[in-house]
């Protein structure tokens, strides 16, 4: 579980540190602006890392129900040699979807005023600029859409579906809570991370509601990574003890 937490914490620091700098700098400035090479750079690493993330909640789902449904054999099923194929399959897959959305939107020529109707830079903004039909550019998105989103949630759900299975078979009411708290966690991010994600992706740019996809964008590109440390820590019983031995720590030197 450790492992694919702090996978996904590199995946949440990256994100938030590509993004949020130079939304932060244009918000506090007059004049909002981004080169083109950064606004590649931009589009390709945040969509890596966000497709990376897709792939990354998918193995710990299966992590979930390895840990749920089979306890006793977990060690061995969750080997470190799977944990690690499974992080650089994520990875892999994040980079590939990344580079081939980024070679079809920058081949795309532009309009003059060059505008961008967004906070960051991503796919459906820049496919709103090209001068030229986008039809092939968008069925391209919708195909690595699918792959990305709904075929992870496909897998994260047929797993939570075993679970429940196995957490309804528990007899007891406090075995149920403690199999239930081991997932709440994992859902809650899943829940918030592709709610919004297929909202802006599943559907083609040109009917796209800007104003309300760059609000709902703000959700899996900056909300979300920076709830996610809050969501597993203040269900973690580790983090509870080590920040009640921090705070009686600070009292104590206060008082001295």
């Amino acid at each position: 579980m450790y492992f694919f937490l702090s996978n996904l914490a590199l995946l949440d620091l990256c994100s938030t540190t590509t993004i949020v700098p130079q939304m932060l700098v244009n918000i506090c400035s007059a004049r909002k602006i981004i080169s083109w090479t950064g606004c590649v750079a931009q589009l390709v690493i945040s969509l890596g890392l966000g497709s990376t993330e897709c792939v990354l909640l998918a193995a710990m789902a299966y992590d979930r129900y390895a840990a749920v449904c089979h306890p006793l054999r977990y060690m061995a099923i969750m080997s470190c040699s799977l944990c690690w194929l499974m992080a650089i399959a994520s990875w892999l897959t994040g980079i590939t979807a990344s580079i081939v959305q980024m070679s079809l939107t920058v081949q795309l020529p532009l309009c003059g005023h060059n505008r961008i109707n967004d906070f960051f830079c991503e796919v459906p903004a820049l496919l709103s600029l090209a001068c030229a039909d986008t039809s092939t550019n968008e069925a391209g998105l919708l195909v690595g859409s699918v792959v990305i989103l709904p075929v992870p949630l496909g897998l994260i759900l047929v797993s939570y579906g075993y679970i429940g299975a196995a957490v309804l078979r528990i007899r007891s009411a406090e075995g149920r809570r403690k199999a239930f708290n081991t997932c709440t966690s994992h859902l809650v991010v899943v829940s918030l991370f592709f709610g919004t994600a297929i909202y802006v992706y599943m559907q083609p740019p040109s009917q796209h509601p800007q104003h309300q996809g760059k609000i709902v964008s703000l959700f899996y590109g900056i909300i979300t990574p920076m709830v996610n440390p809050l969501i597993y820590t203040l269900r973690n019983k580790d983090v509870h003890r080590a920040l009640r031995k921090a705070l009686r720590k600070q009292c104590w030197m206060q008082r001295t």
